[in-house]
């Protein structure tokens, strides 16, 4: 077994470089990638990585309280402290630009699972780990009003918290499986990943900045480009520039998928 405090280290440099490799996944539909920032008028490449590197700290912290640690109400209260304190570093570093909110909550479930249970190497179990970690009160919840909680008011959707508590779901049944069959065929390329969030996740970043018709375009654009072969066809490279023009055209940016995928790439890193 590692020492904790290399555990620690090796466990927020494996998180960063996930949002790092997130980030420069190129191209995307609407994201922040080399090329572009995507339906972004505020963020850019540097930004996001700016923010990637300047949330090693609270990664580590997250590692550190959680080595070991029963799964229980305290481990949880004891993460989510160290979360919005990371959300408060995050916005120092990006001068207010919400870059990866959504990516410390996932990834910070991802790294506590982890630590918790140091042998564990089955991607399955660590999710079940972090479902039931998020499934647990925090009673230290600053009352506030969310993007998420605005359109769960509005749509009958699952929002990041909802996934997270049954084990992110999407994670296991799209996007880790996309994954592991690029890496069967050889393939290093992450896109199928993303298209496989995007054509199932009902996106609260989509619906926080369109509706619902909007989300059901980019989930079928999203399917249809897998469907017909992805990057590998005409048919499936043309699918994806009509995608990303919707996205780009409406400002819409699936925020949500990306940090579905910046977790899955944690996992399998």
């Amino acid at each position: 077994m590692l020492l904790a405090a290399t555990l620690e280290e090796a466990l927020a440099a494996k998180a960063v470089k996930a949002l790092i490799d997130e980030a420069m996944l190129t191209p995307k539909p609407g994201l922040v990638d080399a090329d572009n920032s995507g339906s972004h008028a505020d963020m850019s490449l540097e930004l996001m990585l700016t923010s990637a590197y300047a949330l090693e700290e609270t990664f580590r912290e997250i590692a550190s309280v959680s080595y070991l640690h029963p799964v229980n109400q305290e481990l949880r209260e004891k993460i989510a402290a160290i979360g919005r304190q990371g959300e408060q570093t995050m916005l120092s570093a990006t001068n207010g630009v919400n870059t990866h909110k959504g990516a410390i909550w996932a990834l910070g479930l991802l790294v506590s699972a982890k630590a918790t249970n140091p042998e564990e190497q089955n991607s399955i179990k660590i999710l079940e780990t972090a479902g039931r970690i998020a499934s647990y009160q925090d009673r230290y919840r600053p009352i506030s009003k969310t993007h998420g909680q605005a359109v769960k008011r509005k749509y009958p959707v699952m929002g990041a918290e909802e996934e997270a508590q049954l084990g992110f779901p999407h994670i296991r049944h799209a996007s880790l499986p996309a994954l592991i069959n690029a890496r069967t065929l050889g393939k290093t390329e992450r896109i199928d990943a993303l298209l496989s969030l995007m054509a199932t996740v009902d996106d609260t970043c989509i619906l926080h900045r369109g509706d619902w018709a909007d989300l059901v375009e980019i989930k079928s654009m999203a399917h249809e480009f897998l469907e017909n072969g992805g990057f590998a066809t005409e048919p499936g490279r043309d699918i994806f520039q009509c995608l990303s023009a919707y996205c780009k055209s409406k400002r819409l940016s699936p925020g949500g998928s990306a940090d579905l995928l910046a977790a899955t790439i944690f996992l399998v890193s």
